[in-house]
């Protein structure tokens, strides 16, 4: 959940804390109930209804996928409405079975609910296409009223799900749209080698009507990622390369995709086309001197291309930053006689290293420095590290959330 923050369609994680007994999670509240209490009180929603709401849905797994996370458990009670009103936010719950994956990883473990599981997961191989296929359930629900393979029993449900035939024969499907049953025989396709992937469904004329499609799949949240990155001083960029490097690769395979994404001639550098028109992909509507800043926030070693690591650098999610182990090793980097302090010498051998050039070695201590005594301690670090982070453990976690969600939809409009 936390390497997910910043998707305005995903339950944000305030806080966890462990005692004896158990792990407690404080989350937002959405007090608006569950998607399946309101497909109950309907029945069905309208086409146009169940086509916003499935636009959603899908996008949440684009994103999810896109970041390298797999929910496994995708059904319209783990989706929660914030308020009562009738066009309130949706938000995706219950990670609990969810997991990092990278291109290519098979599952063996049978995990999920019986109405929505995929039949390649009762099959025991199975990727990030499941997801898909659970998301093409909750549609075929919000459509009609009930799920395309039932029975009594739980066995006989996985057998309908393996052998069934989808029903667009009975009422209300004569008078549903080509289009919608169109998209629905895509997806519920046994075969997930030949089911759209969830940026294809966004792609489906079905939902394209609702609102356009990126090119592209591109993380809601990196764009504001990357715009908090371009204000940091450059100690913290480096420490946060530092801090990038030594991450699992299942934590950053999600972003590892985005930058393939976005390097469009396999390099393994983005320049500034590339980056212009990664955006623009996305339906961001920005400046080329807004861009420029972006390139050169993102650029550590000023080669006029961001590279890999700068890149994963600058989209890296920033609780990532607040764990211990992660802070003591970005020093250590620093620090490399383990002095307890980063001095201008240290300094300058790291922006060597880095290739960074025509410095003043002065500023960057004299920004972090608290005691004016010349050098960083690993608190005055710790504080540099943590500054933009820490106001979301405090009063103001809301208001910063939500001015991030509106500078992603600003980039996005």
């Amino acid at each position: 959940m936390h390497h997910l923050a910043g998707h305005p369609n995903i339950i944000s994680i305030v806080d966890a804390y462990e005692d004896a007994v158990a792990v407690h999670i404080i989350m937002e509240l959405c007090a608006g109930g569950e998607l399946f209490d309101r497909i109950v009180q309907q029945g069905h929603y309208t086409e146009r209804q169940a086509a916003a709401l499935a636009r959603v849905i899908v996008a949440v797994v684009e994103s999810c996928h896109s970041l390298g996370v797999m929910h496994r458990d995708l059904k319209p009670e783990n989706f929660l409405f914030v308020g009562n009103e009738e066009d309130a936010l949706l938000k995706t719950i219950d990670f609990g079975i969810s997991m990092f994956f990278r291109p290519g990883d098979a599952f063996t473990d049978v995990v999920g609910s019986a109405y929505y599981v995929a039949p390649e997961v009762l099959k025991k191989n199975y990727g990030q296409e499941a997801d898909v296929w659970s998301a093409g359930v909750i549609i075929y629900i919000l459509l009609c009223g009930k799920p395309p393979f039932w029975a009594e029993t739980k066995e006989g449900i996985f057998d309908q799900v393996l052998h069934g035939s989808l029903d667009f024969e009975s009422d209300p499907w004569p008078g549903v749209s080509y289009n919608a049953k169109d998209l629905l025989r895509r997806v519920l396709v046994r075969d997930p080698k030949k089911r759209l992937t969830a940026h294809q469904v966004l792609r489906h004329p079905w939902l394209q009507v609702i609102a356009s499609a990126p090119d592209k799949p591109l993380d809601s949240a990196v764009l504001p990622r990357l715009k908090q990155f371009s204000e940091m001083n450059k100690l913290k960029k480096m420490a946060l390369r530092v801090i990038a490097e030594n991450l699992l690769d299942e934590e950053i395979a999600g972003l590892k995709e985005l930058f393939k994404m976005m390097d469009t001639d396999n390099r393994g550098q983005i320049n500034f086309e590339e980056l212009k028109a990664g955006l623009r992909r996305v339906g961001a509507n920005m400046k080329e001197p807004e861009i420029h800043q972006l390139m050169q926030a993102a650029d550590i070693d000023n080669s006029g291309t961001i590279d890999y690591g700068e890149f994963i650098a600058a989209t890296l999610h920033l609780n990532k930053v607040e764990r211990d182990n992660n802070l003591f090793a970005a020093f250590q980097y620093f620090d490399k006689d383990g002095s307890g302090y980063i001095t201008a010498d240290k300094l300058q051998q790291a922006c060597v290293e880095f290739g960074i050039e025509d410095v003043q070695l002065e500023d960057m201590i004299g920004e972090v420095d608290q005691d004016n005594d010349g050098r960083i301690d690993y608190n005055e670090f710790v504080a540099m590290m943590q500054k933009s982070t820490t106001g979301l453990r405090k009063k103001g976690h809301q208001k910063n959330l939500s001015i991030g969600f509106r500078d992603a939809l600003k980039l996005q409009s």
